[in-house]
């Protein structure tokens, strides 16, 4: 059962009545006679076998309020890109697939790499850029969500409590951060957001003392969910990061472009299970140990571009605080698992943390070590400034992509 309590400094929209989806998506189909709208879907060639996608895929054709789904195609040869525009063409509304690793596609990236401004590595950044600046080059979509595709407890109310805070018109909002309960049978789940970034916020708080940053990221209740909502202006000015550091870095960003009044956070399901990387701990590339990492130097960045003067003294600091507090929620969560009858290992907790330990001095020393590091593409503003035809060409090589392999 929600709540209406407001924590922190972002307001939160609670799921207070369970309003039937079909409610929500009357009055979303009136937004969009004014207010077209989109969503971005980016996907690996391999979440199209799994069993995911396929319900996800038959959730959205019953969705009667969006203009246009941009599907972000990556580790596609010619003939899975042909599979893909076959799975997802039963789906009623105007569907395009970008073809990531297609020739039209590497050609637009080659433009890019000429300038300087491509994406530095694959990855889900770069296939969430690509899929914003064609949604930028269409024109007409004023309202986009954006969320993953092995999603298996997916239902399209999901999507419509996503975008409603955007999509509304008398909503003043410009970027909406969707939230929800990770549990499953198996227990707890989430576990680099409740033993790593809320952990971490709070010993940053306690080291660097009380910053509007540290506040701000720490209002969110799953700042690691993969799905959220904007209007199409923010994607014009928006950088972002091409490793994991995607969530954190996109938060990031919103507080940097817009005041905390026209940023939210919505409930949008009571259970959300997706597939669960490996922790990895013997390998820093891989799995969460390469996504914590990525985390720890997000946050580093932005507390050193706001003035936070860092040095390894600090690190050390911030490690030790970040250990006790992260133990201390271990606890907490233990209380939690087994009041609501959940299963709850605590010998993988603590495996976990002492693993985020060591990766928060691992990404301090890689932070000192390149201070010039930019993990961020480039925003589509300035893509514009410097090839100013790109997105003309971005919308052909899309559109011939469809029309020439589709089945």
């Amino acid at each position: 059962m929600g709540d209406f309590y407001q924590n922190g400094i972002v307001t939160t929209l609670h799921n207070l009545t369970r309003r039937p989806v079909e409610s929500l998506e009357r009055e979303l189909l009136s937004f969009s006679k004014t207010r077209p709208m989109g969503l971005v879907l980016p996907s690996l060639y391999s979440e199209l076998e799994g069993p995911a996608l396929a319900n996800i895929v038959e959730e959205l054709k019953a969705v009667p309020y969006l203009d246009q789904i941009v599907i972000g195609l990556d580790q596609a040869d010619e003939a899975q890109y042909r599979h893909a525009l076959d799975y997802f063409s039963g789906l009623p509304q105007s569907v395009k697939v970008l073809w990531n690793d297609g020739p039209r596609l590497q050609a637009i990236d080659s433009k890019l790499q000429e300038q300087g401004l491509a994406p530095s590595e694959p990855g889900k950044g770069r296939n969430v850029w690509f899929c914003f600046g064609y949604m930028l080059a269409l024109g007409h979509i004023k309202s986009i969500a954006l969320h993953d595709c092995d999603i298996l407890t997916y239902s399209r109310d999901l999507l419509a409590r996503l975008i409603y805070p955007v999509a509304n018109p008398s909503f003043n909002y410009m970027f909406c951060k969707g939230y929800y309960a990770r549990i499953s049978e198996q227990g707890m789940n989430g576990r680099v957001s409740r033993l790593l970034v809320t952990p971490l916020l709070r010993a940053l708080k306690k080291v660097c003392g009380q910053r509007e940053f540290l506040e701000y990221m720490d209002s969110f209740r799953y700042p690691l969910a993969g799905e959220f909502s904007l209007r199409r202006d923010v994607i014009v000015d928006l950088r972002i990061p091409s490793d994991w550091g995607l969530e954190i870095g996109v938060l990031s960003e919103m507080r940097r472009n817009y005041a905390t009044n026209r940023i939210c956070q919505v409930d949008i399901a009571d259970h959300y299970d997706h597939k669960h990387q490996d922790l990895s701990a013997e390998d820093a590339t891989q799995g969460l140990s390469k996504m914590s990492l990525d985390i720890c130097k997000a946050l580093f960045r932005k507390l050193a571009t706001n003035g936070e003067v860092l040095s390894n003294e600090e690190f050390r600091t911030i490690k030790a605080t970040y250990y006790r507090i992260a133990l201390d929620f271990i606890e907490t969560y233990q209380n939690d698992a087994l009041i609501n009858g959940l299963s709850f290992d605590r010998h993988k907790e603590e495996k976990a943390v002492e693993m985020f330990a060591a990766n928060v001095m691992a990404a301090g020393s890689y932070f000192l070590e390149n201070p010039m590091d930019a993990p961020f593409i480039p925003s589509w503003s300035r893509v514009a400034s410097a090839l100013p035809n790109l997105m003309d060409e971005l919308l052909e090589a899309v559109e011939l992509d469809n029309r020439d392999f589709a089945p």
